[in-house]
């Protein structure tokens, strides 16, 4: 019997399929607030809250472009470790309430040293097949992976 090996590393990259549901939901909320009977005030704080996130949103989360944009992932003896360009390989504990799907993997991290939870979406578009099922079964069954970094 062999002992499965305590190293793995994936990586990805921007998915249309996101973009476009992003969009979609921007839409939507644009649509929301056209449609309330508030102030045009409250109407153009919301646009501008909309136009302000989809900013931040679109270089960081979505395309991946901006050099902060996590886009890897891997596990070895230090323990579990994301990639940006900005960073490089840096240490981070894998949250309990991670989700690992067939059609979507959501990453949620802490850094060391912050009490502040943050997210990555890996759609399965994002990498190919194989690769995004080695992430979700090694997400569901990897050993202590929610130890914080050593």
């Amino acid at each position: 019997m062999s002992s499965p090996s305590n190293s793995f590393e994936c990586r990805w990259q921007a998915c249309g399929r996101l973009l476009a549901a992003y969009l979609l939901a921007q839409v939507l909320a644009l649509g929301a607030l056209y449609l309330l009977a508030v102030p045009v005030l409250i109407t153009l704080l919301g646009v501008l809250a909309c136009l302000a996130h989809a900013l931040w949103t679109l270089a960081r989360h979505i395309r991946l472009t901006h050099r902060s944009s996590v886009r890897g992932l891997r596990r070895n003896a230090d323990g579990w470790q994301l990639w940006s360009a900005a960073r490089g390989w840096h240490a981070v504990q894998l949250c309990p309430d991670s989700l690992a799907l067939p059609l979507i993997v959501v990453l949620r991290y802490r850094l060391p040293g912050e009490w502040r939870v943050r997210s990555v979406c890996v759609p399965h578009a994002s990498q190919a097949a194989d690769a995004h099922r080695r992430l979700r079964v090694r997400l569901k069954f990897s050993r202590r992976r929610w130890l914080a970094p050593g």
